[in-house]
């Protein structure tokens, strides 16, 4: 009968061990700062290279099961892991590369908290992918055997499994050098599908399902013609994410599948471009979505919206301004008119994240087109190389950011906007 007390009081000692283990550990793990900050902004020369490097590799212009070479310098992968964090809640990182080996630092915001979840970790070179080491989780030390499976849970936990699992079987080896990797590859038949599925989660492309079915319908509704105006297809798209939201789904989500919606309906790819099984669905009838009475003006807008709600990261400004430098040199000519759009479509797009109700109802209650982007057809544009230069200088002068500052007051003053 003695036992029992004996054995309550060893195992209440116990108890109060591991929570005061786990305090220990949460204190350690979490920092009032991160040690890894994204950067300000994305140079137009590096998304240049970031995409030439994603076309030279497409999966869908490769034959399957050849081995292919894959160099990138470690200035090239600091860029796209910085691309890829700013999916995955505002996550910063930095990996350096050595000999043999390659240390990643990130950082992840807990927002709730005001803490942080700094990760440094160490990887080696092996057959396959780089096997991780090392693990210190802010000042935790992560013991060696459980650091893999914990990585791997955390991606896993930030819907990245199915990505790491893709690597896992197209890559046949990673050579780490001073400052380069170098990875050998091989696409697989359905790589291309696999890819693309993972991009969209399951519960995603049901979103996206619904309002491309809507938007079938929003669109035969129009009177015939073959344009319609962006200022009328919003409107009832978010009339129904207001709708779905005070069902219960989540405000952000439902406007960011309105946005990706009619991003991909009005540059007339379809969602199939990123979802394949929305190959098999109805298709809304094609029109020309028109903004301030041009088609390329909502081209610019909803792709920078759809960028600015899906990432937030730096690179949806860059990818703009990038379009914009490119089509100096021998298309239309670079266009503060185009960037004007750009710039609204980013911030309309970070409105439907960040103040995702009170944005649903006030397009759901109507808008017009000057409610969506502010007139700036007074704005240079058509601009070649030479003539911007000559103009403006270059980008970021006293010139150029005379008209930046303008646009920007502009579209302060644009009901959709702020």
């Amino acid at each position: 009968m003695r036992l029992w007390p004996a054995a309550l009081r060893i195992a209440l000692a116990a108890l109060l061990l591991l929570t005061a283990a786990a305090v220990l550990a949460l204190w350690l793990a979490l920092e009032p700062a991160p040690r890894v900050t994204p950067p300000a902004a994305v140079a137009a020369a590096d998304v240049e290279r970031a995409l030439n490097l994603f076309k030279r590799h497409d999966p869908q212009r490769q034959r399957a099961g050849v081995v292919r070479l894959l160099a990138v310098s470690e200035a090239e992968l600091n860029l796209v892991l910085n691309h890829l964090g700013g999916r995955w809640a505002g996550l910063a990182a930095r990996a350096a590369v050595l000999q043999g080996s390659a240390t990643v630092h990130a950082s992840l915001p807990l927002r709730r908290s005001g803490h942080w979840l700094n990760v440094e970790a160490h990887l080696a070179q092996s057959q396959g992918l780089p096997e991780v080491r090392q693990l210190h989780i802010g000042r935790l030390p992560v013991p060696a055997w459980c650091a893999g499976p914990l990585f791997g849970w955390a991606l896993e936990q930030g819907r990245r499994g199915t990505e790491v699992q893709i690597a896992r079987d197209v890559v046949r080896h990673v050579d780490l050098r001073p400052g380069r990797l170098f990875v050998f590859y091989a696409w697989q038949d359905d790589t291309s599908q696999r890819m693309l599925t993972a991009l969209v989660p399951a519960d995603e492309q049901q979103r996206l399902k619904f309002y491309s079915q809507q938007l079938v319908e929003i669109v035969a509704r129009e009177p015939v013609g073959d344009a319609v105006s962006l200022a009328r297809l919003l409107p009832p798209l978010f009339a129904l994410a207001r709708q779905r939201t005070t069902a219960g789904f989540d405000a952000a989500l439902e406007n960011r599948a309105a946005i990706l919606t009619l991003a991909f309906y009005a540059n007339r790819q379809g969602l199939g471009a990123i979802v394949p099984a929305a190959r098999q669905w109805p298709r809304p009838q094609p029109r020309t979505v028109t903004l301030a009475g041009r088609s390329d003006t909502p081209l610019h807008y909803l792709i920078s919206a759809a960028l600015a709600a899906e990432s937030g990261s730096p690179l949806a400004d860059a990818v703009g301004l990038y379009k914009e430098l490119s089509d100096a040199q021998g298309g239309s000519g670079f266009s503060f008119n185009d960037l004007a759009a750009d710039r609204a479509g980013t911030r309309f797009g970070e409105r439907a994240v960040r103040e995702a109700t009170r944005l649903q109802t006030q397009l759901a209650a109507g808008v017009g087109e000057r409610d969506l982007l502010p007139d700036v057809s007074d704005l240079p544009e058509g601009l070649s190389a030479k003539a911007f230069q000559q103009r403006f200088g270059a980008v970021g002068s006293a010139a150029y950011q005379a008209v930046v500052t303008d646009i920007e007051a502009r579209l302060n003053a644009t009901p959709a906007l702020r």
